[in-house]
């Protein structure tokens, strides 16, 4: 019996964070393809596209566990398309960040997604974060980010009106959109090749065979001779799962957001950030307006006690046990013990939240602040206890692990989407 799928998807018709669920089911019968793809995030999806586009009748069989596409980290980002700037040259990052972007901005003038080139101002606040800011705009000019310029108070001014700092970058490269609605437009392009997606369907196990992967499921069995895992929050358990030792393991952190009140909106013109800690993979609170035309101020980091935990209450004893046991989790902790602290007591005290923010935007109270949404990041952790910084991919026969895409891997979706099919196109051949 053919499925009858209907994907409804058109400029202007969907709102954020929510994709229409392309397939479920409760049973399936045994599916045989080229491809399996494990995840359905804006990664696996920009991938499975990627591979059709180059390989036109390929079969790909997308698999994701929730009953729609981007339901996690993708679904629960702040829209920026990132220009370049953070990323260490000569990094996969800094690689596929500035050519993701320019793609990412032709992609969504072609399909009319609405992006907004709204820029973004990195703000030192003091002689110390001067320094690195230096060093960023080292990076800016070495990973080849046009536009971006080094700043003094009164231009400062002149981009955000309220914003506080000594010196600065600005980076009109940098822009917001809507990445469930670039999902969902990948998603449009892989039915109409012939792939398959299906949803509410959990790998339940995976083994290798002669000919390729068996991996079972909540909504059936697939055949096939390529694994790709795009997991996410589970790719490491995914990894394991196939037989392989990935050499990291997922740590979650949740991100959590506040709005700003209408009347506090008007404060802040587009993107403001602060000199991230070099030290650290996580950006610090900031100020993102979003292509609805709202105020985000976040978010911060603190440690999730479930692989999917968005709210304070969310325990998963499983997630904790394996967070715990890894060895590189203690070295982490005792490295980073006292940011933990402070981050956990920045979750629990809105005062303090405001404070930070006020340090950017002075004029920021905590009477400003609306609860907003949360997200998890999927932090690799080695065992050594570094917080893994670049994208890290593991390759095995017949498969590859995607195990840490951290931002800017939305920006950069579709050049990491090359990157892999490139691998996999080897491996076919």
């Amino acid at each position: 019996m053919r499925w009858l799928i209907y994907f409804a998807f058109d400029a202007g018709w969907y709102t954020r964070n929510t994709i229409y669920p392309i397939r479920h089911s409760n049973h399936m019968p045994s599916n045989k393809t080229d491809i399996i793809l494990i995840g359905a995030g804006i990664v696996g999806a920009a991938t499975a596209r990627a591979l059709l586009m180059r390989r036109p009748g390929l079969r790909i069989a997308i698999i994701e566990k929730e009953s729609g596409l981007a339901r996690h980290q993708t679904g629960h980002n702040s829209g920026v398309v990132h220009a370049g700037i953070y990323y260490k040259p000569g990094s996969i990052k800094a690689k596929l960040c500035v050519a993701g972007a320019q793609r990412m901005r032709e992609f969504a003038v072609e399909r009319g997604i609405p992006y907004q080139p709204i820029g973004k101002l990195i703000v030192a606040l003091n002689q110390s974060s001067a320094g690195m800011l230096d060093t960023l705009y080292e990076r800016a000019q070495a990973n080849g980010v046009h536009g971006a310029e080094k700043i003094g108070p009164e231009q400062i001014r002149e981009h955000e009106p309220h914003a506080a700092g000594i010196a600065g970058i600005w980076s009109p490269q940098t822009g917001i959109i809507d990445y469930s609605a670039v999902t969902a437009a990948y998603a449009k392009d892989i039915l109409a090749a012939g792939g398959q997606i299906t949803t509410g369907a959990e790998v339940v196990s995976a083994h290798v065979t002669d000919s390729g992967w068996i991996v079972s499921t909540t909504a059936g069995d697939y055949e096939g001779a390529i694994l790709i895992n795009c997991a996410g929050l589970h790719s490491d358990r995914i990894a394991l799962m196939t037989g392989i030792e990935p050499g990291v393991r997922i740590i979650p952190f949740r991100g959590e957001y506040y709005h700003l009140s209408p009347d506090a909106a008007s404060l802040v013109r587009g993107l403001i950030y602060p000199v991230p800690d070099p030290n650290m993979p996580f950006l610090g609170v900031h100020f993102t307006r979003t292509v609805e035309g709202t105020v985000e101020a976040g978010p911060n980091a603190v440690l999730a006690l479930a692989r999917e935990g968005y709210h304070k209450n969310d325990i998963v004893l499983r997630d904790i046990v394996q967070t715990l046991t890894w060895p590189g989790f203690a070295k982490m902790a005792f490295r980073f013990w006292r940011t933990g602290l402070a981050e956990m007591h920045r979750s629990y005290c809105k005062t303090t939240f405001a404070n930070s923010l006020g340090e950017l935007v002075p004029e920021i109270r905590a009477s400003h602040l609306a609860p907003g949404g949360s997200g998890v990041r999927a932090q690799a952790v080695d065992i050594h206890g570094k917080l893994v910084d670049d994208f890290h991919i593991v390759t095995a026969p017949r498969a590859i692990h995607v195990l840490n895409v951290p931002s800017p891997a939305a920006t950069a979706s579709l050049s990491i989407a090359d990157d892999l099919a490139t691998q996999v196109e080897a491996a076919l051949d």
